[in-house]
């Protein structure tokens, strides 16, 4: 059975959001890294990165966002082995 309150404030660290700062809206960095940094996302061969089905789906999920999210805009996006780094923009609605 999972108790709710197991975890409670064992893992959290201070937040480094800066108290009363809007952030509904602005550019975004963001990196999503696989569990235990498994290279399920595909392989680097000659310099060039291959992408695993696994890589093509990730790939097509982030390309979906503003399919989901209507005020979201994606900018660079790259796959790595075991992660993937993107830039978007939120927009208010």
């Amino acid at each position: 059975m999972n108790n709710p309150l197991l975890f409670q404030s064992t893992f959290r660290i201070p937040t480094t959001r800066l108290e009363g700062r809007d952030y509904s809206e602005g550019s975004y960095f963001v990196t999503i890294c696989t569990q235990r940094r498994k290279c399920w996302f595909g392989e680097i061969k000659k310099q060039e990165m291959h992408l695993s089905e696994i890589g093509k789906i990730a790939e097509r999920c982030w390309n979906q966002i503003p399919c989901h999210f209507p005020n979201v805009t994606l900018d660079a996006f790259v796959v790595m082995p075991n992660h993937i780094h993107g830039i978007l923009f939120l927009q208010k609605m």
